[in-house]
């Protein structure tokens, strides 16, 4: 008898592999891995070359490197799909309860405020600390849910939607950050037209409007406006998901976020945040930037405040918040399981990159952004270690019961 034939994988079958958060987040840190290989490889030039090859038009200010193109566009593209659950859940899930969706606000406000402190107390009286202090307010979003996507698949689900939000509020305060510090200024005009367009997106979502051909105009322009405004495009995809319409009505299958989310979420997987991880995490390092990294006081500042001002800010903050009963703790959630997520709040990447740019001159900035690398690699493997453990802890209390 014939063994039977394997038909081979369909595209919905790797449509359905993307979706699923282990392998989205391999691909991410697979590519993160292949950019750090060769942005310090003998073939670096090839790869500085290819990011900071310019792709587009003056026409709209549009005329971008590849590495922004990645970090402005297609980061925008994850961000969208990371607004469409958090709204999802602030309308239908797990933060429909105020208590519970006040916590990650607290635990991101306090995650920016003690690696400000920290970055600024280490730092005092070093030039460039004036604007550096900025570095380690940022906790990135993708990094940290792939992390979390990889070994924490035996934590509660309410710890994936607690750091997405206290990651995207996170994100917003350092992209308010860099609006309020680092912009000359905001181009109101542009600012103008992305609110008409976003108001226009959603009263369409409110009139029941469908046709794509409505929402896809709509969306470049609100991302074209942000980004001439002044302000990190990603915005943007924030401001769409979170427009978007979650609840289904009376008769409808599916409401249109969710309808969304599920065309949108491969694309993000497999195509953004990878190219995204690409060109963000090709920070070249040098024998001489490595000696640096632990004598200069900003660098430490900022490695100090990633790895444990993060730590601190959002756990303390959390458990304070829940202690007086100004929040409720997620569902299945112990605090030991909060103090393994937080420990991710330390991955800086993105924004952290972005501000070191802008705050320092080129050769400052190289050694912050190696400080950054080099504290976002520790945070992941000390929150991946902390979620593994605490894997193994849920494991047991399943088997118990």
């Amino acid at each position: 008898m014939s063994a039977p034939r394997l038909s081979p994988p369909s595209p919905s079958d790797f449509a359905r592999y993307l979706r699923t958060e282990t392998f989205g987040g391999l691909i991410l840190l697979g590519a993160a891995a292949v950019a750090l290989i060769w942005a310090n490889s003998p073939w670096a030039d090839a790869y500085l070359s290819l990011r900071d090859a310019h792709v587009g038009t003056d026409v709209l200010g549009l005329d971008l490197t590849i590495g922004h193109w990645a970090q402005e566009a297609l980061l925008a593209v994850f961000f969208f799909v990371a607004g469409l659950e958090l709204k999802r859940e602030i309308v239908l899930g797990e933060l429909s309860s105020l208590k519970q969706a006040i916590l990650p606000v607290f635990a991101a406000v306090g995650g920016v405020v003690v690696p400000i402190v920290i970055c600024i107390a280490i730092g005092w009286g070093t030039a460039g600390i004036e604007k550096a202090w900025a570095i380690p307010a940022a906790t990135d979003i993708a990094f940290a849910l792939g992390v979390l996507a990889l070994v924490g698949s035996r934590i509660p689900s309410s710890a994936r939607v607690f750091l997405l939000a206290l990651a995207v509020v996170d994100d917003l305060i350092a992209i308010a950050i860099i609006a309020a510090v680092f912009t000359d200024s905001l181009d109101l005009v542009a600012l103008a037209v992305a609110a008409a367009a976003m108001a226009l997106y959603w009263w369409c979502q409110r009139r029941r409007i469908t046709t794509r051909f409505v929402y896809i105009p709509l969306a470049i322009i609100t991302w074209v406006a942000v980004y001439n405004a002044g302000i990190h495009a990603t915005i943007a995809g924030v401001a769409l998901g979170l427009l978007t319409r979650v609840r289904p009505d009376p008769g409808e299958d599916c409401a249109p976020g969710s309808r969304l989310e599920h065309r949108i979420q491969p694309i993000s997987a497999a195509i953004c945040v990878p190219l995204f991880a690409l060109f963000a995490a090709g920070v070249p390092i040098s024998a001489p930037i490595v000696g640096d990294l632990f004598s200069d006081r900003i660098a430490i500042g900022i490695m100090v405040g990633l790895v444990v001002g993060k730590t601190i800010g959002i756990f303390g903050t959390s458990w304070l918040c829940i202690r007086l009963r100004l929040a409720a703790k997620p569902e299945g959630f112990f605090v030991r399981d909060l103090l393994a997520v937080a420990i991710l709040g330390g991955i800086g990447f993105t924004v952290s990159l972005l501000i070191a740019d802008l705050a320092l001159p080129p050769a400052e900035a190289e050694l912050a952004k190696a400080a950054v690398l080099l504290s976002s690699m520790v945070a992941s493997l000390l929150g991946a270690a902390a979620l593994i453990r605490r894997g193994r802890v849920h494991s047991r209390l399943l088997d118990d019961d």
